[in-house]
């Protein structure tokens, strides 16, 4: 959880809403004006325009990190960073919702409020199945969460000990929760930026292992009970990113696909400092013996090419970590990120509510040109929710238009996946559109190694003069034969996932009104979209 200084920014949010209220009322007549100015037709327009359909948000005011997730007798449930009492950042609580499959939530009462010790920061939950820390009573299993405390008296005085970690306990699967009358379980060793606990259960050790940010680096934890931890190494400070705080780590085991090997896998996020700007999410993938975290070899090659590897190069998937307690005949490893950047998170364009998470995603782990990478795509559920869908074998670029018009295809709740191949030395550009003039710009420069996504022109983009700066973009190792894209669009974000997930870029966007055409333009006059498919939700 980033500590961040923040003002009320409600009377210009205001103001600017009336802007847009009253530039789309100038065609109508002056006794509907005064209504459309309304508190409530505010909210009304930017919930309908803006408000996503399959991303989670909270109902009203301010979100970030996604903490506590854990899964149990067939529920999801998702914590968040949360501040009740305002749309910009402020003391925070744990927010809370459930959901039975990762697409659809229910917003719960909070689960976690400030208190003399401090405010509620980010951290993570497990099922404690065995019941080592004794909390459980009556054959009833309790749920622990672990969080930071963090004490803003503390922090105003000039100390470094102002985050310590903290322990909460539920007998009621995540409802309520009674905090621990022994916190903190960690004292603070005179770091100044010392959060975001991420807890699991490591069975080649027989033990809990904690993974926490400790500025530049991370600090690793063991414990046999979930109250008393001993520290056992730290990662990081000569690896990866810098420039930035480190935030909100994630370790865990996951196979290589296609074979008997197991990697660990060690998510750690970053702000500022990410490839295209402000926050985002890089991994190390290697090997943990139950007291230390040490990168592949191969990897490390990988990072003295690259400096770092993203789990995203969008501007927008911060914070994300993966879920706890996913029953072995499930096997997957579930992630969700904040879907924000700390560069203009308390100035886009919405009023009621602030920020949406992204769509849950699986991670998988390959091993690919002598490295190892993470695949992320969005899980299997969402498609349950298709209800509209086209088919073609291939396309002629021209076609695109029409098909999407005569099918009448709503933009703004779509996966629309295609195949390109025999690339040549051209730029592939895929342009998303409405008739305001609104242009959401991505695709392949393969004459120049990279992809990119262009929102500069995407609507509403001057709210805050770091939104849109520059066109995002990653560079490609190679020169591409083949891609395989797939596009989720929901209103106001793009998720894009080339090549399986191999490279993933999210976005949000604030269009003047919702897109409706999409093309693809190439210098290459020869090429044809193949294996098209177009989905629409059924969402409301």
């Amino acid at each position: 959880m980033r500590n961040k200084k923040y003002t009320n920014a409600l009377f210009l949010v205001l103001i600017f809403a009336l802007l847009i209220t009253t530039i789309s009322c100038k065609k109508e007549n002056k006794s509907n004006t005064k209504d459309a100015l309304t508190t409530s037709n505010l909210d009304s327009i930017v919930e309908k325009l803006y408000r996503p359909n399959f991303h989670f948000t909270p109902k009203a005011n301010w979100m970030n990190d996604p903490n506590g997730m854990f899964y149990l007798n067939g529920k999801y449930h998702l914590y968040f960073q949360y501040y009740p009492d305002g749309n910009v950042w402020g003391p925070m609580h744990w927010g809370h919702a459930i959901s039975k499959d990762m697409v659809t939530w229910e917003e719960q009462p909070i689960a976690l409020y400030p208190d003399e010790i401090g405010l509620i920061f980010s951290g993570s939950a497990v099922v404690d199945k065995n019941n080592t820390s004794g909390f459980g009573k009556d054959g009833i299993t309790p749920i622990v969460a672990i969080y930071t405390y963090h004490n803003m008296q503390g922090e105003k005085d000039g100390r470094l000990d102002f985050q310590t970690q903290a322990i909460a306990y539920s007998l009621d699967e995540g409802m309520t929760w009674t905090k621990y009358d022994k916190n903190p379980v960690i004292p603070n060793p005179g770091i100044k930026d010392f959060r975001d606990p991420k807890v699991i259960w490591d069975d080649s050790s027989n033990k809990w292992i904690m993974s926490l940010a400790a500025g530049n680096k991370i600090m690793f934890y063991s414990s046999l009970n979930l109250k008393d931890w001993k520290f056992e190494s730290e990662f990081g400070e000569q690896l990866g990113a810098h420039g930035g705080v480190w935030e909100c780590p994630d370790l865990f085991p996951m196979k290589v696909e296609g074979s008997d090997e197991t990697k660990w896998v060690l998510i750690v996020s970053i702000n500022p400092a990410g490839p295209n700007g402000g926050s985002a999410a890089q991994y190390f993938v290697g090997d943990f013996d139950g007291k230390s975290f040490t990168p592949n070899e191969k990897f490390l090659n990988q990072l003295q090419h690259h400096k770092a590897i993203w789990l995203d190069y969008g501007r927008d998937n911060y914070a994300g970590v993966t879920w706890s307690n996913i029953p072995e005949s499930d096997g997957r490893r579930l992630f969700i990120g904040w879907m924000s950047n700390w560069d203009y998170a308390r100035d886009v364009p919405t009023f009621k509510w602030r920020s949406s998470m992204t769509v849950a995603r699986e991670l998988k782990l390959i091993e690919s040109n002598q490295s190892y990478y993470v695949q992320s795509l969005p899980v299997n559920e969402v498609y349950n929710y298709v209800e509209k869908e086209i088919e073609k074998d291939s396309v002629n670029p021209t076609e695109l238009s029409a098909l999407f018009n005569t099918a009448k295809i709503n933009m703004a709740k779509l996966n629309l996946q295609f195949d390109l191949k025999n690339l040549k030395d051209a730029n592939y550009s895929f342009i998303l559109s409405n008739k305001e003039g609104d242009t959401l710009a991505l695709g392949l420069d393969n004459e120049n190694n990279e992809f990119y996504l262009d929102r500069t022109k995407s609507g509403k983009v001057n709210f805050s003069e770091k939104f849109a700066p520059h066109v995002s973009k990653v560079k490609v190792s190679e020169k591409l034969q083949n891609l395989k894209v797939q596009i989720l669009l929901d209103k106001t974000s793009i998720e894009v996932f080339y090549n399986n997930g191999e490279t993933v870029m999210t976005e949000l966007f604030f269009p003047n009104q919702p897109l409706d055409t999409f093309s693809i333009h190439s210098d290459d006059k020869t090429f044809k979209i193949e294996n098209l498919k177009i989905q629409e939700f059924k969402f409301k």
